[in-house]
């Protein structure tokens, strides 16, 4: 995976491919694909959500510049699979799931496999301020633009990677920097298709 689908498409960071060549993939996976698990494609999971292809968590997490001492907030924990790269990379990572079956089954997981995350149920939209400030939010689902919330949990000179667009249209993955001036500077980082996110400060639940 790390040969064949990272390097040629331009991952260089060392630490960023000693954690993908790390994260057991094939446990992060429903038990019916796992023969599929390092695919360069997404893969279903439970609850109508996502696991992304390798190649872009590998983007997020070399975009957001995770240095070993940061505090890294992930939006949308899935079944883990993210937040335990970023884990390879990061001091602490604090993982956020609106879906309860989801976020007891990726702490289940996250624990057995031996990661230190904290897997907290919520509207991701919001963050977690009792983990702020952050050094980097990764998120994986694509919102309309970047929750206030996530902003005002950010710690000087943050990063936030996320998708923003619509759930049916053209989105793109982003690369967030807040600047001196609170204010943040984006970099695009090229189309993308992922599921909504979904909360007071994204898109609406119920539509």
């Amino acid at each position: 995976m790390v040969q064949r689908q990272l390097i040629p498409r331009g991952i260089g960071d060392p630490r960023v491919l000693d954690a993908m060549a790390r994260v057991p993939r094939h446990e992060f996976v429903p038990p019916g694909i796992v023969d599929y698990a390092y695919d360069d494609r997404p893969l279903p999971l439970t609850e109508g959500q996502t696991i992304s292809q390798p190649y872009i968590v590998a983007l997020m997490v070399e975009s957001a510049r995770i240095g070993p001492d940061d505090t890294v907030l992930d939006v949308g924990t899935g079944s883990g699979y993210a937040a335990a790269v970023a884990a390879e990379l990061a001091d602490r990572v604090v993982s956020i799931e609106r879906q309860p079956r989801l976020a007891a089954s990726a702490a289940e997981r996250l624990e057995r496999l031996g990661y230190r995350v904290e897997v907290v149920e919520g509207d991701g939209s919001l963050g977690w301020p009792d983990g702020a400030p952050y050094d980097a939010v990764l998120a994986a689902a694509t919102g309309p633009s970047v929750p206030r919330a996530w902003v005002e949990q950010l710690a000087p000179g943050g990063r936030i990677v996320m998708p923003i667009g619509s759930p049916r249209g053209a989105q793109h993955l982003a690369a967030f920097t807040l600047d001196s001036h609170g204010h943040l500077r984006e970099e695009n980082l090229g189309a993308v298709s992922f599921v909504p996110l979904l909360g007071e400060q994204a898109w609406p639940v119920d539509g």
